[in-house]
């Protein structure tokens, strides 16, 4: 099985990180997209009010119904500090893998990648995808690296925070059922 890993915080989940998903399924012919909710993230402050476990459901109700997608709870049971090799070493054993597992980043990313952590064996043992945020980003290592020719959906999770706080719209920025979650839950609005 093709798999691809599409981590994150998803503080909430959103349009775009299911279109991107979406998007390395069909035109890169994977088979399997594995989202995976983090505990502490390493390159990223999260609230103190940060709920891993609600972040966890909400990337489970967004993804529901989608065979081709799966949520791993891996890092969140850690409960640790996130590191995506420590994730693709889980995800080699846990599935039946072919090929190497290909990692979705945004091209944001890219600039900051020289900083994870084992990046060297990181480079090794996954395909690196990279999604277009704003512009194309020179990958800094000599390795073979996918670009998505995806759409731009300016978008990003601390703005849909931001804009529940200040009680603006946001209903159509997320899937109807992590909508529903958000306003059930009272999250964000105190952050």
């Amino acid at each position: 099985m093709r798999l691809a890993l599409l981590g994150g915080t998803f503080n909430p989940i959103h349009i775009g990180h299911l279109y991107i998903a979406e998007e390395v399924l069909i035109s890169l012919k994977y088979d399997r997209i594995v989202f995976v909710p983090s505990y502490r993230p390493a390159h990223k402050t999260v609230s103190n009010m940060d709920d891993p476990q609600k972040r966890l459901e909400m990337v489970r109700l967004a993804t529901e119904g989608r065979e081709e997608f799966i949520v791993e709870d891996c890092e969140i049971l850690r409960k640790d500090t996130s590191y995506t090799m420590d994730t693709i070493e889980y995800l080699y054993h846990r599935y039946p893998v072919t090929g190497k597992i290909g990692l979705i980043i945004g091209e944001d990313l890219v600039p900051g990648f020289p900083t994870w952590k084992m990046v060297d064996r990181l480079l090794k043992e996954v395909e690196i995808i990279i999604a277009y945020r704003t512009k194309r980003e020179p990958f800094p290592y000599p390795v073979q690296v996918q670009y998505i020719e995806n759409v731009v959906i300016p978008i990003s999770s601390s703005e849909i925070r931001a804009r529940i706080k200040a009680g603006k719209a946001f209903r159509y920025l997320v899937p109807d059922a992590v909508y529903q979650y958000i306003r059930e839950q009272g999250l964000y609005q105190n952050e």
